[in-house]
């Protein structure tokens, strides 16, 4: 049986930098999910036919971190016909020996709430608005606005919001480096194993 770790959170609150470290330090697959919702968005046309058709190209693209394919990620993931097209891959891809980590907005309450480790991993508004300005080289209040808009979206959705499940771990990443994040990260996991 597979070692699934999920990692929840808000955009730029570090997830994927754990999430990235975690797989590479206990040899486990990574999955970033927003990246489905990014491509499924940027690929244009009806949300729930771009879903059903992703291919592992559509992933590929270079366009994916951009503000704009945020966005439009945080807006077709409250369609719950997009959300059900994608929610097999994610199980399927979770259940891979030896291990699996996938980061993303309701990965610990509906894709693996059986997962061995659930950390929910938060950060200030306002860190986190510098930390996706920098990554983007963009206005940070201009970001902390649309953060903060996201948040309010993903947060409201009636199709899996964004919460941290009941017997997640909650990692708050504000005042944190990196490393001290990943090594608090890696500490957890190495308990539950």
């Amino acid at each position: 049986m597979a070692f699934i770790i999920a990692i929840d959170g808000p955009a730029a609150s570090g997830k994927g930098t754990i999430a990235r470290a975690l797989a590479g330090h206990f040899g486990f697959h990574h999955l970033d999910t927003g990246m489905l919702y990014r491509a499924t968005g940027a690929k244009g046309g009806d949300p729930v036919a771009a879903a059903r058709g992703l291919t592992p190209a559509d992933l590929a693209r270079d366009d994916l971190r951009s503000a704009e394919a945020g966005q439009a990620a945080s807006r077709i993931a409250a369609i719950p016909e997009v959300r059900a097209a994608l929610v097999d891959f994610q199980r399927r891809f979770a259940e891979q020996a030896p291990g699996a980590v996938l980061d993303g907005r309701d990965i610990g309450t509906v894709i693996c709430p059986g997962a061995a480790v659930k950390l929910y991993v938060v950060a200030s508004d306002e860190v986190r608005a510098a930390r996706r300005a920098a990554e983007l080289g963009a206005d940070p209040d201009e970001m902390l606005a649309q953060l903060r808009e996201r948040d309010l979206r993903d947060s409201q959705r009636a199709a899996a919001p964004l919460r941290p499940a009941d017997d997640a771990v909650v990692l708050d990443t504000s005042a944190l480096s990196i490393e001290d994040a990943v090594a608090r990260a890696i500490a957890l996991v190495e308990r539950a194993r």
